[in-house]
């Protein structure tokens, strides 16, 4: 296991180690992006492993899985995430707060409030700017379900400014209640909450009802955060998460997604969120590798890197 001493010596040792990024390094230059790892992606390595790998393979940004970091902190403490992360060079983005129902009223509502409060509070302390949560909804929704949404994104809202975090919603290709960017964009404005902003899933994008053209709805600087993947060739019908690929591998136009994007003034993160077994089960290292390989090629091509 790679230990924060061991770590810390090789570092000192490589003749041309990188810089260690700033906590606050979180966007990139006007025009640009920054390639970002999502825990989902090596979830099977557990929270020391997946950072461990990725720092290896020259992943410098990476989304938190809050999941993952409880599995942490079993064993260990906050603080010890913190080094963590310090000693590995690793900047925290975004991270990943997924519960039922905290856009919407419902019987899930008010302990998803609970538990929203306690990841923000986890993850302000960890150093991170940003949060999410999907719009985790299965059951029917109704006229009165959408006219309430903003009242309970300004409750999340609420909670999220107390620790200097923007919130941010992930709307699902399989959800009810909001399943595409105009739905997630609208609520959103209606909310009008200082500390909650859009962000773009290119998978729910561009596998559920969404359609280009609606990212022109984006006003500049609006979106906050971007989950980047690629969509496996196949009839609709049959998409699941195990359709999502390293962009490049897929048919999604995420060339011209991320162009589309620079002109709307995005210059955050790209997480790199997939679900296959190959890269949830396969060495960190070695995933880390071939997704900034594919990546950095897309997004040379977009010129945004």
């Amino acid at each position: 296991m790679l230990t924060r001493r061991t770590f810390v010596a090789a570092s000192l040792a490589a003749p041309l180690a990188r810089l260690r990024p700033t906590p606050l390094a979180q966007t990139a230059p006007a025009g640009k992006m920054l390639l970002s790892m999502h825990q989902n992606t090596s979830r099977s390595a557990g929270f020391r492993g997946s950072l461990e790998g990725w720092a290896r393979a020259g992943i410098e940004y990476v989304e938190l899985n809050d999941a993952m970091l409880d599995g942490f902190l079993e064993n260990d403490t906050l603080a010890g995430a913190k080094s963590l992360l310090d000693d590995l060079g690793l900047t925290p983005v975004c991270g990943a707060a997924v519960m039922q129902d905290i856009w919407i009223p419902g019987p899930a509502h008010a302990a998803s409030l609970e538990t929203w409060r306690r990841r923000c509070e986890q993850f302000a302390s960890l150093g991170l700017q940003k949060i999410y949560s999907p719009s985790l909804t299965n059951r029917r929704v109704n006229a009165e379900d959408f006219a309430a949404t903003p009242g309970c994104i300004r409750e999340a809202g609420e909670i999220a400014a107390e620790y200097n975090l923007t919130a941010m919603i992930e709307f699902l290709r399989t959800s009810t209640h909001l399943a595409t960017l105009p739905s997630a964009l609208n609520m959103i404005r209606e909310a009008a909450h200082p500390s909650v902003r859009p962000m773009l899933d290119f998978f729910h994008f561009w596998s559920g009802l969404s359609k280009f053209d609606d990212l022109d709805m984006l006003e500049p600087g609006e979106l906050a955060h971007a989950h980047f993947q690629d969509l496996l060739d196949g009839p609709r019908e049959l998409i699941n998460n195990n359709s999502r690929l390293i962009p490049g591998d897929g048919i999604a136009p995420v060339v011209r997604i991320l162009q589309k994007l620079s002109e709307k003034e995005y210059n955050g993160a790209l997480s790199v969120e997939l679900f296959r077994p190959e890269y949830v089960r396969g060495d960190p290292f070695q995933v880390a590798t071939e997704i900034r390989q594919k990546c950095e090629a897309v997004m040379r091509e977009a010129q945004v890197l």
